[in-house]
C-alpha cells in the first residue's frame, strides 16, 4: 500500500501557478469575446421585438450575461500580480475610510462590528483602494465562514513603528491548518467562491511590504486574523 501511495504522488500533475494564471486568462478573455457576441445579439432582439413579455425574458438575458462576464473579469483580476499605485496616507484616516466602506459593502452586518482602534497617527504609503479591498475579504470571509455568537471585534494600533490591524471573529467550529494562511489558493471552492480572495488579500498585503497572519485561540473559539503593515519615513 505504501508503494502505491508513493507511486500516486510520484504521478501526480504539479503545474506551475504562472502557468494556471496564464490558462485562467487565456480562457476567461475567449468566454468573454463569446458572452460581448451574445450580448449584441440579445441587443438586437430587444430592439427587434414587439412582444413586452419577450422584452423582458430578453433583459433577464442581457443581465445574465453581464453577470457572467463581470464574474470572468474579477476571477482574472483576483489571480494576478497586484500592481499597486500608493500614496501618503495617515492611518488614522484609513481607518475611518475603511469603517465608511465596511458600513456600505455590508449594509445588514455593520452593526454586528465592534472598532477598538487605539492611537492611530502614523504615516502610511498605500494604495487605499485595493488594501481596503484586502481588507473587505478579510470580514467577508468572517461573515460567511462558520460564524460563532458574538461581534467581530476590529482593532487598529501603532506598535513598534508598524500599523497593524487585526479581526477577531467567534467560530462555531474551526479545524483548519493557519500556517500557509492565504497560500494554497483554489483550496476551498464553493458555489461563487474559488478559494482565491484571501490568497489575493494576502498578495495585496504583502505587495506593501505588511504581512498577514492568522492563528486559532481554542480556549476563546476565536479566530485572530493579522495585518501588519511599515509606517512610511
Amino acid at each position: 500500500m505504501a508503494d502505491a501511495a508513493s507511486e500516486n504522488r510520484s504521478n501526480a500533475l504539479s503545474v506551475p501557478w504562472t502557468d494556471v494564471v496564464r490558462f485562467v486568462r487565456q480562457l476567461s478573455h475567449d468566454l468573454r469575446n463569446h458572452l460581448n457576441a451574445a450580448s449584441l445579439t440579445a441587443a438586437y432582439l430587444n430592439e427587434v421585438a414587439t412582444d413586452a413579455e419577450v422584452k423582458i425574458e430578453i433583459k433577464r438575458l442581457r443581465d445574465s450575461i453581464a453577470a457572467a462576464a463581470t464574474a470572468l473579469q474579477k476571477l482574472s483580476a483576483s489571480i494576478g500580480r497586484s500592481r499597486i499605485a500608493t500614496i501618503p496616507y495617515r492611518a488614522s484616516e484609513f481607518i475611518e475610510d475603511l469603517r465608511q466602506k465596511i458600513a456600505s459593502e455590508f449594509p445588514d452586518r455593520s452593526a454586528e462590528i465592534r472598532w477598538e482602534i487605539e492611537a492611530t497617527d502614523g504615516p502610511l504609503n498605500v494604495d487605499p483602494q485595493l488594501l481596503q479591498q484586502a481588507i473587505i475579504e478579510l470580514f467577508s470571509n468572517a461573515f460567511r465562514h462558520h460564524r460563532g455568537e458574538g461581534s467581530l471585534i476590529a482593532f487598529g494600533k501603532i506598535d513598534n513603528q508598524r500599523f497593524v490591524f487585526g479581526l477577531l471573529e467567534p467560530k462555531s467550529r474551526f479545524d483548519l491548518p493557519t500556517e500557509n494562511w492565504g497560500r494554497e489558493p483554489l483550496h476551498n471552492v464553493a458555489p461563487g467562491h474559488y478559494g482565491l480572495g484571501l490568497h489575493r488579500a494576502r498578495a495585496i498585503i504583502e505587495a506593501h511590504g505588511g504581512e498577514l497572519h492568522a492563528r486559532y485561540e481554542p480556549g476563546e473559539s476565536v479566530l485572530v486574523t493579522t495585518i501588519t503593515l511599515p509606517l512610511s519615513a
